[in-house]
């Protein structure tokens, strides 16, 4: 079967793009992808840097769908892809959305005002389980079933898709040209990749320390306590493994005897956790390397979320920052799945013509 992409122009716009996890793996699947657009301008760097594509610093609640119009060439085939904001939508916030209105919640009502606005041919959203719960969601897809689309969506696993972590994320694609399918997983539970496929050969560096090659692999500091504590801490173990004297108060409480991950280990031979914006804090979650005494490294999320050792995070006057950066990225390697499917189905359409 012939090529027929060759023949025909796709332009690709990444709404909420941060530093490019998505459009770095769309573009490495060979989808062609014209803009980003966030309201993070601290992102600019990263995202334009690495693939070579115009960041736009809009807030989506201002920013009319007519510009994001005007981006588009005439007779292309429009994609629209998204990762709202995920943080509202994740279990801790259900519990209390009644209380507290989060504005990016309101993201994305604002993703299906656009997709109703621009009527692109193909739309990718990407975000947490959780959000399948929401009348916000029901309302999204809606917008879909109104306008015609053929639509899809599944909570996956993304070790299913190489992607080296404990995290399931929904996948939800729509298309105007034909029924359209969420990706075949690439891998099974015994050739998941693991911690160490990842990060086993990166020289070994101290709490605090930056790699001398590589400023990009720097651990965050301990305390004398928190040092003490990752001591004695095993691979997948639990804060059990310690002393009395190094427990917090809350694991002396029947309430606190379930947080069994915080301040421990990851094992070598498994995924690693989901990486958070806090990876690199020994105490949110289980974020400790499994053989040196410290949590992990920009460097070691980074690679965990699946960036190319080469992705250039622009320099480093906060570490908060770039993790903030890598932890809210989608996973580039999710990123090219997703395109590999949208071309194949893109393919299919016009092979039938």
């Amino acid at each position: 079967m012939a090529n027929h992409l060759q023949e025909i122009k796709i332009e690709t716009i990444d709404l909420f793009c941060g530093i490019g996890g998505l459009t770095y793996g769309l573009k490495k699947s060979g989808i062609n992808v014209i803009a980003g657009i966030d309201n993070d301008e601290t992102c600019k760097y990263a995202y334009e840097k690495n693939n070579k594509i115009k960041f736009i610093n809009a807030d989506l609640t201002k920013y009319g769908s007519g510009e994001i119009k005007k981006i588009y060439s005439q007779n292309a085939i429009k994609i629209l892809v998204g990762c709202a904001p995920c943080q509202p939508f994740s279990s801790h916030s259900f519990k209390n959305k009644s209380k507290n209105h989060d504005d990016r919640w309101d993201l994305l009502t604002y993703f299906g005002k656009i997709i109703d606005d621009t009527l692109p041919e193909i739309v990718s959203m990407e975000n947490v389980r959780g959000i399948v719960k929401t009348d916000i969601f029901k309302q999204f897809v809606n917008v879909l079933e109104r306008n015609n689309y053929h639509i899809v969506y599944k909570i996956i696993y993304v070790p299913d898709y190489g992607a080296p972590q404990n995290r399931s994320r929904l996948i939800l694609l729509a298309s105007k040209l034909g029924e359209i399918k969420i990706p075949e997983p690439t891998h099974t539970k015994e050739t998941y990749v693991t911690v160490k496929d990842i990060i086993k050969k990166l020289p070994p560096i101290k709490a605090g320390q930056t790699s001398k090659n590589d400023p990009l692999h720097k651990a965050k500091n301990l305390s004398k306590t928190n040092l003490q504590r990752i001591k004695q801490s095993k691979q997948n173990g639990t804060w059990r493994d310690w002393e009395e004297k190094l427990l917090l108060d809350c694991y002396k409480k029947e309430s606190g005897q379930t947080y069994t991950s915080v301040y421990g280990r990851m094992g070598w031979n498994n995924v690693s956790p989901t990486i958070t914006t806090q990876f690199f804090n020994l105490g949110s979650g289980r974020f400790g390397h499994p053989t040196q005494n410290r949590a992990l490294s920009l460097r070691e999320g980074a690679l965990l979320q699946t960036f190319p050792k080469n992705y250039d995070f622009g320099e480093i006057k906060s570490m908060t920052t770039i993790a903030r950066h890598i932890g809210n990225s989608v996973p580039p390697v999710l990123g090219e799945i997703i395109g590999k499917t949208i071309k194949q189905h893109i393919n299919n359409i016009y092979a039938k013509k």
